[in-house]
């Protein structure tokens, strides 16, 4: 089934109050094998000219894949998330994630387009402080693979 291109403009509810601690920090840093000090050390950090310990860039993909759940599971959209494959992912970041950041993140869709008889879902994560301050904008594609090409042929998805 091709999904719903009436969400193409549409933003989702904030996800709640996220607080970002400096073990969690620690741990994603380690998980990619980041071994910076600054995201383990507050000295290191505060040398470096931050207030605490900062997150690796891509740390942001929690909270976006937070927001973005909430669109994946609308199932007005019709995507069949065992055919789906990540396509891209980026980051915009306004400022560092920080220890201690308390965060906030929405969804957004940007845009569904076909092609090749596959549905591209485009979607955005504002991550903010609670306060509202600008923290990063997360994109992300998700491929739908052979839905458009299953509604063209009259096959159920």
């Amino acid at each position: 089934m091709p999904l719903d291109e009436s969400f193409i403009g549409r933003a989702f509810p904030t996800m709640p109050v996220w607080e970002v601690g400096r073990e969690k920090i620690r741990e994603f840093a380690d998980a990619i094998g980041d071994d910076n000090p600054i995201y383990r050390d507050p000295e290191a950090a505060r040398a470096a000219g931050h207030p605490d310990v900062i997150a690796p860039p891509t740390f942001a993909v929690i909270l976006a894949l937070r927001a973005h759940d909430v669109v994946i599971a609308d199932p007005e959209l019709g995507l069949d998330y065992s055919r789906v494959v990540h396509g891209d992912q980026r980051f915009t970041h306004h400022r560092p994630v920080r220890a201690g950041d308390r965060l906030v993140a929405s969804a957004h869709v940007d845009d569904i387009r076909t092609r090749a008889g596959n549905d591209f879902l485009s979607m955005r994560a504002e991550i903010t402080t609670e306060d509202g301050e600008r923290v990063c904008t997360s994109r992300a594609t998700l491929v739908a693979r052979g839905t458009a090409a299953d509604a063209e042929e009259g096959v159920p998805a």
